[in-house]
Parts: C-alpha cells; sequence; structure tokens
C-alpha cells in the first residue's frame, strides 16, 4: 500500500500458453501480448479482430427482441404520413440519439418533431407533459431514446391519446416491461442480442439501421451518424468492446476528419479543433459541453447544436451552451464545497455511505457533485435537492459496487429509481429522507467488502523502462479507443529516481515534474508528470529511488512530440 492508501492490484499472469503463443505469431513484446490475454485476446483471429475493426463485423440488427415490430411500425407510419415525436433523456446518450434519429427519420418524411423533458420540472423518463404534448401535435407515434424501460404509466397514458410508443433504451428493466409497441432493450431478460452494452444512442443506431435493411437501402447510410453514436460511448461511460469498440473507432475517426457540423464547432470552442480526439476528450470536453444545455438551460438546445446544417448556426448555438458549461462549473464547485462541509458532520454515523441532501442544491449538477464526493471520502454516494416537492439526486458507486441491487433493496422507501451497477438516478418523498439514510447505510455495510472500501490502481503488468521502445508504444497505441473493459494500460516500474531535475509545477505547485531513470537502465530517461502529488517532492527531490504506477502518452510540445509517463501513484 502507498503512503496515501491506494492499493495497487496487480494483475495476476494466467494463461502463459496464450501469452507466448501470441508472442510469437505476432512477433511482439511479451507485456503487449500479456494486455490481449486480459483483453480475452487469444488467437491470431482475436488480435487481428482487435487491431483492426471492421464494420461488417457489427451484429444483425434484427436479433434484437422486438426490431421487427418496431421497424414495421416505423415504416408504416412513414407511409402513411402520420406524425412521429422522437423523445430523448437531456443527457448527451439522449440528446445524441435525438439528433441522429432527426437527422436519419427526415430523410424520410417531414411529419416529425423531438421533445426533450426539463429536467426540473419533468424529471428523467418518458412524461405527462411530453405525451401530452405529443397529443397536441397530434402524433401518433412516440419515439422514446435512453429512456423509457420504467415508464410504464405514462405509456398507458399515451395509449389512452392513442399513440403507439417505441421505447429504445439500456438501462436494467423490471420485470415486467412496459405495455409499449415494441421495446428495444437488450438488457431484456428475453432478449438475445449478442452485445449487451450499447447506449442509449446505440440501440437507436441499431434501429436506423434495421430500418435501412427493410427499405433495400446501403447499411453504409448509417455511417452518416457514427460521431454522433461514439460520443454517446465516451459521455455515457459504456464498455468500449465488442461493437462498442468498432462504432468508436470509426466514429473518432469521423469527429477528426468530417465532423457533423455541430460537432466541429464543439472542438473549436473547446480549443482541440487541431489535436486527434480521442474518448478522453469525449469525457471531458465534448460530453460536459452538450450536458450543460439541459443543465442549465434546456436540452433542446443541444439537440438544435447537433442537428445544425451549418457551423455559422451551431457557432451561435454552441457559444451559448459554453456559457452555459461555464456556469455548470461554478455552481458545481461551489456545491461540492458545501458537500464536504455537510459530510464532514454526519461521516461518523455513516461510516459505509455518503448521502447528502440540501434544498437549494443545483438538480442538474448533483450527478457530476457525488462523482467529486468519492474522490473526497470514497465511498457510495447520493446526492439529493429538492424538485416538485419531492427529494430527488443521482448516486453514483465505487467499482465493484452494485449500487442498483443496493438501491433496490430500499425500493419501498422511493417513489422510483432507475439505472445501473454504477449509476442511479432516484425520487423519494421528504419524509422518508432519514428513514432511506439509515436503509441505505444499513444495506451497503450488509453488501460491501473491506476491500471495496479502499481506494486501488488496477495494473496490467510490470514494465521496466528499457522495453518502452518506439515500436513497442506504436503497438500499444493500436490498443485506442481506451474506456471501461479496455482502459489504457497501467505499468509498475520498480527502483527508478529523478535525475535531479524535478520540480514542482501548476499554479500552486501542486504536481510533480520529474525526468526519470530506473537502475538497471541509466541511460534511458523518461520525462513524466504526476498530477496533484506534489506531496511526495521532498521525499524524492533527493536521489532516493521509488517505484511507481504509471501510463504512457505522448506530449506534444511547441510542435514536439515525445514519450512521457503519467505517474498515477509513487511507492517510497
Amino acid at each position: 500500500m502507498s503512503d496515501n492508501n491506494k492499493l495497487w492490484k496487480i494483475k495476476e499472469i494466467k494463461e502463459e500458453d496464450s501469452i507466448n503463443r501470441l508472442t510469437k505469431e505476432l512477433n511482439i513484446n511479451k507485456v503487449l501480448a500479456t494486455l490481449l490475454v486480459q483483453r480475452g485476446i487469444k488467437t491470431f483471429k482475436d488480435a487481428h479482430d482487435f487491431f483492426r475493426p471492421d464494420l461488417k463485423n457489427l451484429h444483425d440488427p434484427f436479433l434484437m427482441k422486438d426490431m421487427d415490430i418496431a421497424v414495421n411500425r416505423i415504416i408504416k407510419a412513414i407511409n402513411n404520413n402520420e406524425k412521429i415525436l422522437i423523445y430523448g433523456d437531456y443527457d448527451v446518450d439522449g440528446t445524441t440519439a435525438v439528433s441522429m434519429m432527426y437527422l436519419f427519420l427526415k430523410k424520410f418524411t417531414s411529419n416529425i418533431d423531438y421533445y426533450i423533458p426539463d429536467r426540473y420540472f419533468e424529471g428523467y423518463g418518458l412524461s405527462y407533459k411530453g405525451v401530452e404534448y405529443g397529443s397536441s401535435i397530434k402524433a401518433s407515434l412516440i419515439i422514446t431514446l435512453d429512456c423509457g424501460i420504467k415508464d410504464t404509466n405514462k405509456v398507458l397514458y399515451a395509449k389512452e391519446k392513442n399513440i403507439d410508443v417505441i421505447i429504445c433504451d439500456h438501462h436494467t428493466p423490471d420485470e415486467i416491461l412496459p405495455p409499449a409497441h415494441a421495446v428495444l432493450d437488450p438488457e431484456r431478460s428475453d432478449c438475445n442480442y449478442p452485445f449487451k452494452h450499447l447506449s442509449g444512442c446505440g440501440v437507436g443506431f441499431k434501429l436506423l439501421q434495421a430500418i435501412l435493411i427493410k427499405k433495400n437501402l446501403p447499411i453504409e447510410i448509417s455511417w452518416a451518424y457514427i460521431d454522433l453514436v461514439t460520443i454517446s460511448i465516451g459521455a455515457d461511460i459504456v464498455p468500449i468492446n465488442g461493437e462498442n469498440r468498432i462504432i468508436a473507432y470509426y466514429g473518432l475517426q469521423k469527429i477528426n476528419k468530417n465532423p457533423l457540423p455541430g460537432i466541429e464547432a464543439i472542438k473549436k470552442i473547446s480549443g482541440i479543433e487541431n489535436k486527434e480526439i480521442t474518448i478522453e476528450d469525449i469525457v471531458f470536453r465534448i460530453g460536459p459541453r452538450i450536458n450543460a444545455a439541459g443543465r442549465i438551460d434546456s436540452g433542446r438546445d443541444a439537440v438544435n447544436l447537433l442537428i445544425s446544417d451549418s457551423l455559422e448556426k451551431a457557432t451561435i448555438i454552441c457559444e451559448k451552451i459554453d456559457k452555459h458549461n461555464q456556469i455548470r462549473k461554478n455552481i458545481d464547485k461551489k456545491i461540492t464545497e458545501e458537500a464536504i462541509t455537510e459530510l464532514e458532520k454526519i461521516k461518523k454515523k455513516y461510516y459505509y455511505t455518503n448521502v447528502l441532501y440540501n434544498s437549494s442544491w443545483h438538480k442538474g449538477v448533483v450527478g457530476i457533485v457525488a462523482s467529486r464526493i468519492i474522490d473526497y471520502r470514497y465511498r457510495p454516494t447520493i446526492i439529493l435537492t429538492s424538485s416538485n416537492g419531492k427529494i430527488t439526486g443521482s448516486a453514483r458507486s465505487i467499482p465493484g459496487f452494485d449500487l442498483y441491487k443496493a438501491l433496490n433493496q430500499c425500493g419501498s422507501l422511493l417513489e422510483n429509481f432507475g439505472g445501473h451497477m454504477f449509476a442511479a438516478g432516484l425520487t423519494l418523498k421528504k419524509e422518508n429522507l432519514e428513514q432511506f439514510r439509515n436503509k441505505f447505510e444499513e444495506v451497503v455495510a450488509n453488501m460491501i467488502t473491506q476491500d471495496q472500501l479502499i481506494p486501488f490502481i488496477e495494473i496490467d503488468a510490470e514494465l521496466n523502462f528499457k522495453d518502452i521502445t518506439p515500436k513497442f508504444f506504436r503497438i500499444l497505441k493500436q490498443f485506442e479507443p481506451f474506456g471501461p473493459e479496455n482502459m489504457i494500460p497501467t505499468f509498475f516500474a520498480e527502483n527508478v529516481c529523478d535525475n535531479g531535475t524535478g520540480r514542482l509545477v501548476g499554479n500552486s505547485e501542486e504536481h510533480l515534474k520529474l525526468c526519470l531513470i530506473q537502475e538497471d537502465s541509466p541511460f534511458t530517461s523518461f520525462n513524466a508528470i504526476a498530477f496533484n502529488q506534489a506531496f511526495y517532492y521532498e521525499k524524492i527531490n533527493n536521489g532516493k529511488t521509488f517505484d511507481i504506477a504509471y501510463t504512457i502518452t505522448e506530449n506534444n510540445f511547441k510542435g514536439q512530440t515525445s514519450l512521457q509517463l503519467v505517474i498515477k501513484d509513487i511507492k517510497l
């Protein structure tokens, strides 16, 4: 364990035969072969499919339960010129999905509209107000995207209004599904679709592919929207393996070379138009700006941006959204500080959980604040505020702990909840708050293990400096795009030291900038950065050796590109 109490979990090296075979067949370093086997890649063919993703390997969309029913209903609506309402959640996954479906269906009918619910007055999912809007414009079909799987009563309400509903969702359903015309959700227990981890936009993408197949149109038409699906994959933190890896691989190429005008505008305003965009840029630059629309004002702005047909129009909307993002940052900083103050008062009583409530907190940032509170105190966390006379909020988990299962055991105290293992939204009555807080503490205490309470760094393999060659890094780069189930590999190296040029950097001198050498290869040195680890400076600036957990990146500075180690932790 390191000085700042992080466990280093070094993955066991198993399946030596597969590792040795891949090392030989691919003519690569054994560490690289180990990384492949850890990711389930054990044969030459597996490696070929991993390193050379191919859109032809995407699954047949008709393998998804109800797909044929959904496609037939949409084509009937198009042929009869029925009004179609596209309805989606207000976050990145929902707004990219609505934008994609709107742009696609517009090719076949002009009789369409879209609706994004208000985060504050309607909340998550299909809303009564949304159904009423559909009725007011005489829609006979609503397609929900990234929501709807738990909205039985709203679907019944739509039926009363003679509106059919097609649900496209990827969240965990209840045992009894809503009585919709069709329910597309790979998480359905009776759905045999081979890949279970599509984003909400990804489920919509399979639907539009199925429509193309049914209409005998080239599947290649769907590639026009692959940048939107990729943004949903990155921002919704879904696994980047299987179909998601193929989509993200080609989607990033489109984002870099030929993005939609709205995405080009976000790149420009984020200052990343001249760099190669990665999943990390989607998570930290592009996604938050799209999200800011629904957090601060209206998610419709995000859709208007993404469906813009010119860079000029997109830029005007993007400037507005960027201001929302700045407001969001300020609000989230203030609420995080208040939440930490509140946490300090109650943490002795609640050892296993962080459940914090303040009626004045902004509903749009509670999910972000929950993630920040986990950084401060590593526990399953729920941040709650008031909305429409009830308490509502967001929950975030720590690795390995099933948050959805825990909330399910508190279900009798909740008005509703939805989500998955790592993140969820919930609503409860004010009078149930203390009872819920105590029940959640009790449930988590019974479910969680002591190991899960300690922050950890998962380390893939030992990698000595002498093995970090240009060829090694060239192959490592082909592991991209990185994300859940294919995280950027983390290595460890023992007995390294700074060459004497180490210094503190950053506005508050909070980071360490080092030039490292390793004992057994003194002529190989690497520049390294250790963010927010300045507290180690006094202990390592005197030539003492230490161990590091690190990743390898490229650093571009003044037109020069060099390898740089990003130190995740130091062990003295």
